[in-house]
């Protein structure tokens, strides 16, 4: 990965957008926008921005359950799956 090359000035953004868009799209890579000299925004392809949402998504899921399994809240599998048996009649 070549960072300088995944660093643009706003200037670029706003003449090479359409050529600044098909490169993000096809190296995967996300480029950063400076404004004055400071990054100010990320341009990145959909998809893996679907992917990093996905990968939050399921590191606030697995935060959740350590903080449950922390304070006790769990319940064991079998119990678990009898009383969804019940609720589903099932069972």
């Amino acid at each position: 990965m070549k960072l300088i090359e995944d660093i643009k000035p706003i200037t670029y953004m706003k003449t090479h957008s359409s050529e600044l868009i098909n490169t993000v799209r096809e190296n995967k890579r996300p480029v950063v926008i400076t404004q004055n000299g400071e990054a100010r925004a990320v341009l990145l392809d959909i998809e893996s921005y679907e992917r990093q949402k996905e990968a939050i998504l399921l590191l606030k899921i697995i935060a959740q359950g350590e903080e449950e399994i922390k304070d006790k809240k769990i319940i064991e599998q079998d119990k678990f799956f009898s009383g969804l048996d019940r609720k589903l009649g099932l069972k």
